[in-house]
């Protein structure tokens, strides 16, 4: 049976509100042969997600609209060999949240994950020295910090060859990788040039020492180096999150990724040299 994350706009609804939609949903799932696994609900921003078995994402809205009303303003079929990158290693207590062990309830922890690397980084080195490949690196680096400030990501560390950063907007994301695209283009010279892979995905990923772990960083990891030089790739789960947002994708059908037994639906980002 298909996998679905579906998406709300809940605001001015508090966490007890919540839990008893997720309820209703329980009562009436039966009926229309559904299973909503997991809910994630963050008060603050008052967005919640649901993970749910569905015939069909109309059959998961059903449910929705029968127990309680509160249509998801987006629903997004998810393969189910990366569920875990959602469920992200926690547990649902009985009110049907996602708890870590030995926590609270937690709030939503949907990210989307950005890894940047740069193209031939060992040969640059060995070509120009290492002087010179560090200004190179000081380059990327601070291209992709003021493009992080400008969108609202946090650098998440340092991999040597690029930045891991994570955003709560996957549209935010995006264009933060036009954007790095962009100025390192306007940085190259004939002598001086980096050119970056970047690959983003989404999910809930594991948190721990102030770092992430788990699926969505593994599957963004391995679109980065799945892409070509000067390409942005983007999970499936991206694209669909930034729909209505104006964000050109060429979707490039499934691709086989190093690690992940099944295919993996990406697609590109068409970004400009011009900001848009």
């Amino acid at each position: 049976m298909p996998l679905f994350m579906d998406i709300h706009d809940l605001t001015g609804l508090s966490s007890e509100d919540v839990s008893k939609a997720h309820h209703a949903d329980v009562a009436v799932q039966a009926k229309y042969g559904v299973e909503y696994r997991r809910y994630w609900f963050n008060e603050q921003c008052g967005k919640a997600f649901c993970l749910v078995d569905a015939p069909d994402a109309e059959t998961a809205m059903r449910v929705h609209r029968e127990a309680h009303g509160h249509v998801a303003d987006k629903i997004i079929e998810v393969q189910p060999e990366l569920a875990d990158g959602f469920l992200g290693g926690g547990e649902a207590n009985a009110l049907g949240a996602v708890v870590m062990p030995g926590a609270q309830v937690q709030d939503s922890a949907i990210r989307t994950i950005l890894f940047t690397d740069i193209v031939d980084s060992t040969t640059i080195t060995q070509t120009i020295g290492d002087e010179a490949a560090m200004v190179l690196l000081q380059a990327h680096d601070e291209t992709v910090r003021s493009a992080l400030k400008e969108q609202g990501g946090r650098e998440v560390k340092h991999t040597g060859d690029g930045i891991m950063a994570s955003f709560v907007s996957a549209a935010g994301a995006v264009k933060c990788a036009s954007q790095i695209q962009r100025e390192l283009g306007k940085r190259s010279t004939p002598s001086q040039s980096v050119t970056v892979r970047i690959g983003l995905a989404a999910g809930e990923p594991v948190g721990h020492n102030d770092d992430l772990f788990g699926s969505t960083v593994q599957l963004a990891a391995r679109l980065c180096a799945h892409a070509k030089p000067s390409q942005i790739l983007v999970s499936n789960v991206v694209a669909e999150l930034c729909l209505g947002k104006t964000i050109p994708f060429q979707e490039l059908g499934e691709v086989m990724l190093k690690g992940f037994t099944s295919p993996v639906r990406a697609h590109a980002v068409t970004w400009s040299e011009e900001r848009t």
